[in-house]
């Protein structure tokens, strides 16, 4: 029912930015939960940034202080923004979001996009 399409990654030095976006589209939804998760090579898939209707935002303690989310409810879109990366930042990173249609429960995932971090 619902498409998240991401984009924004790319290649950037360590201390660099780079700022997320995800979109979804689709019809007679309502979203409650967006959020980014991230997975690394070799690691399990973990959450970076949460922000609920309703409720403020949160992080892995690893992001605190760097790490931004926001959501932009009018255009149902969820950005993360990304300061003082690091390499160990690297990762692909997903968009996630939990939503109603009608009164059926559902998640979307977007496709991923890869951050990489390195000099």
């Amino acid at each position: 029912q619902v498409q998240l399409v991401e984009s924004g990654g790319g290649l950037v030095q360590p201390g660099g930015s780079l700022r997320l976006s995800c979109a979804a589209s689709g019809s007679g939804f309502s979203i409650n939960t967006m959020a980014w998760y991230r997975q690394a090579p070799g690691k399990q898939r973990e959450l970076v940034a949460v922000f609920a209707s309703g409720g403020s935002p949160h992080y892995a303690d690893s992001v605190k202080g760097r790490f931004t989310i926001s959501r932009d409810n009018a255009k149902n879109t969820v950005y993360l923004q990304m300061n003082s990366l690091k390499p160990e930042d690297t990762a692909v990173y997903y968009c996630y979001a939990g939503y109603q249609t009608g009164v059926v429960y559902s998640v979307a995932w977007g496709q991923g996009t890869q951050v990489t971090v390195s000099s």
